[in-house]
This record gives C-alpha cells, sequence and structure tokens, in this order.
C-alpha cells in the first residue's frame, strides 16, 4: 500500500432528498419518469465522487446513488420475484422490548425502503439485460475523468448471493441451499461486468455475521456456520473470472444502531469469512461491540496476500470521530496485523444503507469521513515515518 495508509468507505453515501423520493416511488411499485430518475442519480453520484475527492478520500465510489438500497435493487435487475417478504426482527431488538420502543419513536416517521419487506423469490431467480449494471460502471468512469490524479482506485458494490437468499425468502426452490446457489449463479453476471470494466467489486456480505442473530437466532451455531459455508462456496463459484485482488469482501453485523449483545463473535466465523476469493476483508471495528476483534487476525492472521480494510468510524452515532482516535484504532490494527502496507482505513458500514435509512445526518457523515482522512495521515505519520 505504500508509505501510507489509504482511505475509502463502505459504500452508501447520503442522498438527496429528491433522489430518495424517486427510490420509494419506484419501490412501491409507483410509475417514474425513467428520464427523470437518471438524471437526478448521475447528478447526485457526480456530486459524491466530487466531495469524496475534495476530503482526499483515496479508493472512491459513486456512492451508490442509483440504487434503492445494497441489496433489493436486485429486483430491477433480476427475474423471480414479486410480493413480500416477512423478515424475523434481529434477535437483538426482541430482546430488549423498551429499546423497540426508543428506536420507533426515534425514527420520526421518517420513511425509508424497507429491508424486512423486500420482495420474495417466487420463481426462478436469473440475471436479465446488463444494461444497469453497465450504465452505471460506464457513468462512474466517465465521472472519474473529471478528477485524474485525485484517487488510487474506484469500486462497485455488489450483494453476496446470501444476504439475497436470506432477506428476500424463498418460496420456489426446494431448499434454502438450492436458493443460494441460484442466487449466486445470478450474481455471477454483474460482478462480471464490474471486473471487466476495470472497477474493484465490492462484495456486501453481512450475511455472513448479521444472519446469526437473525435468520439463524433460534438455531444452534453449526447451522448457521453451514449456512456460511454454503454462501461463500457461491460466492467463490462465481467469483472464478474475476481477479482475487480486484474483490473485496465486507462483513458486518448489521449497519443499525441497538445493543448487538447477540452478535456472532468475529472469532467463530472468521475461517469461513476469509475462504473468500478476495484481496481484501471489510471488518466493522469501530463500533462498541467490535472494536476489540482487531485481535482476531492477530491470532488467525490474513489470507496469503490480502489486505485488512478495518472500519475505524463509526456509521450509526452522530459522534464525529477525533483524528487522533481515528489514528489509533488504525495503529491498533496495524500491531496486529504485523505489517501496516496491508491496511487500508475505512468505516463500519454505508451511511444510507437503504434510500431514506439515515442514522447520521449528512453533514455529519461527511465531517467523519474527513476524520477518516486525517487520523489515517496522522498514522501514516507514526507507522512509516511519512
Amino acid at each position: 500500500m505504500g508509505n501510507r495508509i489509504l482511505t475509502t468507505h463502505a459504500g452508501s453515501l447520503p442522498r438527496p432528498r429528491v433522489l430518495t423520493n424517486l427510490h420509494l416511488a419506484r419501490a412501491r411499485g409507483e410509475p417514474v419518469d425513467e428520464a427523470d430518475f437518471l438524471r437526478a442519480a448521475d447528478a447526485a453520484a457526480e456530486e459524491v465522487l466530487a466531495r469524496q475527492i475534495e476530503l482526499g478520500l483515496d479508493v472512491v465510489n459513486d456512492g451508490e446513488m442509483g440504487r434503492e438500497s445494497f441489496f433489493t435493487y436486485v429486483r430491477h435487475r433480476m427475474s423471480g420475484f414479486s410480493g413480500e417478504s416477512s423478515r424475523p426482527p434481529m434477535a437483538d431488538f426482541v430482546r430488549y422490548p423498551d429499546f423497540v420502543e426508543r428506536f420507533v419513536r426515534g425514527a420520526g416517521g421518517r420513511e425509508s425502503v424497507s429491508l424486512m419487506g423486500a420482495p420474495k423469490a417466487t420463481g426462478e431467480v436469473s440475471y436479465g439485460a446488463t444494461d444497469a449494471i453497465e450504465m452505471e460502471c460506464a457513468r462512474l468512469e466517465r465521472l472519474l475523468l473529471q478528477h485524474p490524479g485525485s484517487y488510487s482506485d474506484a469500486f462497485v458494490s455488489s450483494p453476496s448471493p446470501g444476504i439475497v437468499a436470506a432477506a428476500m425468502q424463498n418460496e420456489h426452490y426446494d431448499d434454502l441451499e438450492s436458493y443460494v446457489r441460484a442466487v449466486g449463479k445470478a450474481l455471477r453476471t454483474e460482478y462480471e461486468v464490474v471486473a471487466k470494466a476495470g472497477l474493484l467489486l465490492q462484495i456486501d456480505a453481512p450475511d455472513l455475521a448479521l444472519e446469526r442473530h437473525t435468520l439463524f437466532q433460534d438455531k444452534p451455531l453449526s447451522e448457521f456456520l453451514a449456512f456460511t459455508r454454503v454462501v461463500v462456496d457461491a460466492i467463490n463459484e462465481a467469483l472464478q473470472a474475476v481477479p482475487r485482488q480486484r474483490v473485496r469482501l465486507h462483513v458486518c453485523w448489521g449497519n443499525y444502531e441497538a445493543p448487538h449483545d447477540l452478535d456472532v463473535p468475529l472469532f467463530e466465523i472468521w475461517e469461513e469469512v476469509s475462504r473468500v476469493h478476495a484481496g481484501a476483508f471489510l471488518l466493522s471495528l469501530a463500533n462498541p461491540r467490535h472494536g476489540h476483534e482487531h485481535r482476531v487476525l492477530e491470532r488467525e492472521g490474513l489470507p496469503e496476500g490480502a489486505i485488512v480494510v478495518p472500519g475505524v468510524i463509526d456509521t450509526t452515532t452522530n459522534y464525529v470521530e477525533h483524528p487522533e482516535l481515528v489514528a489509533d484504532r488504525i495503529e491498533r490494527v496495524a500491531r496486529s496485523v504485523g505489517d501496516p502496507t496491508r491496511l487500508l482505513a475505512g468505516t463500519d458500514c454505508g451511511f444510507e444503507t437503504a434510500a431514506g435509512f439515515v442514522s447520521v445526518a449528512p453533514s455529519v457523515a461527511w465531517a467523519k469521513l474527513g476524520s477518516l482522512v486525517e487520523g489515517a495521515a496522522l498514522a501514516s505519520n507514526r507507522l512509516f515515518g511519512a
């Protein structure tokens, strides 16, 4: 990674309200003028890319402006989905009913694209025309031309087959494993389009951690780990034509502010997570529940040739982390890994996982990213003498 710690983020960035409203209308099945939608998405992507460059972020994207959420957007690109799923609530919500009341009050009636009532699989799942993902990649490449020499790389995200299969429930396939493999086969198309465009592919796989306290909350750990093995195998099958070093895997326990005291420890899942054919692993290490788990990297190590992208900014709180704290977090992970050149500093998750779902005020989100850049510079001075 050279002689300094580079910076990135985990995908979604604050959307302008006009674009959020268009996403909400599309998700409700209301007619939306496609030209208006594309113009709004293009303008938003141009703005958020420019802001990333201005802040000094190194590995950038379009903020997922053209997507309603990090995974339900596949309803617009893949066949086989209809109706509405009934996703079980996260176990830490159920455990604290008074917290749920507080959480609902805090939402204040804000409307967002639902991740808990996504469409379900009611027919054979397959990827349709690639126009949308090709357009997305082409737009990012075109916008990057406005900033020559101002960034190190750029990425496009795509969901894990596991999160699609877990959250977009199955009413067609014989079993969950068959469904996961079918989704993986379909998503291979999108993975390969991103790679062919020369962009980094980020696979968002919260399922490899989150589903322990969601879909598998009442089942033994062994059943959850069996699910993760199926998902990892499906991901690796879908990545056969994608160079390992052009893949980054994002794993988290859910991008929401809650107790999280039923989260599966990173140690329990690392053996499976680290099997993914990825060159970088984005891990949520800034939040209060998982900040200590950099020690897993010290005990277990990274796959050969891979780097870690630790979350050093919490995306669920409106505290703006002090740059010195950011630097401390980076340095802790560097000590655990044993080689600061195998680090790239990032955020725990995105800042608007689904259109309208905002835990952090947009202006605060950008301030947090500014602290990320400042903290990485401080850590670079200490780790490299840069």
